[in-house]
């Protein structure tokens, strides 16, 4: 009865034979299927595994038959390729929001897609220990609650925490439950964000989805709908550093010309650059001015200016009056 079982399979197994273990570089033979059919109990003759070969084939796979040594039959191509997995597991290693442990389990999914001989080498560029990991195993649960809230247009609550000196979570104002309604989620510096609307305060806030816990959808409808069918989400993320929100403003900014790709990076390539004097261009962007704003315009040293208005420049040199008195204390 097992022996009839598993002849109905036979199929199966030669489409696994073939997606699993071949690539162009490692073909297999008839003789060499019909080996790995026996090893599971299924006995086969050559021309029942041309047949299938054949009827794999009509089904869709790209089954190529290689004449040159190695000879025998691959699959040529895939959904995913070698290099766009290698891509795909390169974002996933480099992503700071997924923990160390989701990060191992993603990767070895995604090199399931290939077949064992290219597998092995996606394993040979993973390097996720020691990284910089979200400590939120409940990430993908995160997701799938905001997503959940957007599709059925409903509001979210969940509980935000941040970590104190003991690495231990702490829940912000006193674990009280925050009810928003989602529209979108963003990566930006290496984080990712949710994008929603709070009706208490009616203002668009963002929240890193590590930080989230216990999401639950509402049975409230959203709202601020007006608000986000306006918004270019490309155009809102790059206008807020880090996701730091502030009041939006036009600031022109003056730069030394070695710095042309670090602002094409962050505002693209449409940004325009005027020539000004002494190897210098500045721009005028809309930006919401905040901490992180500042804190981005000072990293280039004397090698950035803000420019205008007098209201950022002022701030501009507040924030950095504060810094130089903190070094002059004494130190205790």
């Amino acid at each position: 009865m097992q022996k009839c079982s598993n002849q109905k399979l036979k199929l199966l197994h030669v489409m696994k034979i073939i997606t699993e273990q071949t690539d162009e570089k490692h073909p297999i033979s008839v003789d060499g299927i019909i080996k790995k059919l026996q090893a599971v109990g299924i006995s086969a003759e050559r021309k029942s595994i041309y047949d299938d070969i054949k009827a794999l084939y009509d089904f869709g796979l790209d089954i190529k038959n290689a004449r040159t040594k190695p000879s025998g039959y691959y699959l040529a191509s895939r959904e995913f390729e070698l290099p766009e997995l290698k891509l795909l597991v390169d974002s996933v290693q480099a992503s700071k929001f997924i923990t160390e442990k989701n990060s191992i389990t993603l990767i070895q999914k995604l090199t399931s897609l290939s077949s064992k001989h290219e597998a092995n080498l996606l394993k040979r560029q993973v390097y996720v220990h020691n990284r910089i990991k979200s400590m939120n195993e409940s990430i993908y649960y995160n997701v799938d609650g905001i997503h959940g809230g957007i599709n059925q247009d409903k509001k979210i609550c969940f509980k935000y925490f941040s970590y104190d000196l003991n690495k231990n979570k702490h829940f912000r104002k006193n674990s009280k439950v925050y009810c928003v309604s989602p529209f979108a989620l963003t990566w930006d510096d290496e984080n990712y964000y949710m994008i929603a609307y709070d009706s208490e305060v009616g203002i668009i806030k963002h929240y890193r989805v590590d930080k989230m816990e216990s999401i639950s959808i509402a049975e409230e409808t959203r709202e601020g709908k007006s608000l986000f069918s306006e918004m270019d989400m490309a155009v809102y993320s790059k206008r807020n550093f880090n996701m730091f929100g502030g009041e939006e403003q036009k600031v022109k900014i003056e730069f030394h010309e070695s710095l042309v790709g670090v602002v094409i990076d962050k505002f693209g390539k449409d940004t325009m650059l005027c020539q000004t004097c002494n190897d210098n261009f500045c721009i005028y962007v809309d930006v919401a001015v905040s901490p992180v704003f500042f804190s981005w315009v000072f990293t280039f040293g004397n090698q950035a200016k803000i420019i205008s208005p007098q209201s950022v420049v002022e701030e501009a040199k507040k924030r950095l009056n504060d810094i130089a008195q903190q070094y002059q204390q004494p130190i205790s």
